[in-house]
């Protein structure tokens, strides 16, 4: 079960690099589609800068969850993973309140169920 924890959790990390792609790279009615926005606002400078400001979190944030992965074991990395996890619940929750509630379900869930594996099957 330790194996598919690991894989669920890089799964997560994954879906955060893939969320920067979006985010920094993508053309604006992509990511107008993909974050609920409107195309006009999207294709502003000022969205753009935004969307790739938001970006490298996003990619960073997956890049050290691999990492973490890479270099922890034991106890530590399962402090490590418990409060990434956190952390992107967290931040689903707020981006659902603020944004839209679908970054409740695409990311916060996904991290949820991580989070769940990783307390009850990482030791």
């Amino acid at each position: 079960m330790q194996i598919l924890t690991l894989f669920l959790v890089a799964l997560v990390a994954l879906e955060h690099i893939g969320i920067a792609g979006l985010e920094m790279f993508a053309k604006p009615d992509i990511q107008a589609n993909a974050f609920d926005m409107s195309v006009n606002f999207v294709k502003t400078k000022e969205a753009q800068t935004a969307l790739a400001n938001q970006g490298i979190y996003n990619g960073m944030l997956g890049v050290l969850i691999l990492l973490m992965i890479l270099f922890f074991t034991g106890s530590v990395l399962k402090t490590i993973l418990i409060l990434l996890m956190l952390y992107i619940i967290v931040v689903a929750i707020y981006g659902a309140v603020t944004a839209t509630k679908k970054i409740l379900y695409l990311q916060g869930l996904p991290a949820l169920i991580a989070l769940i594996f990783v307390m009850a099957f990482y030791h």
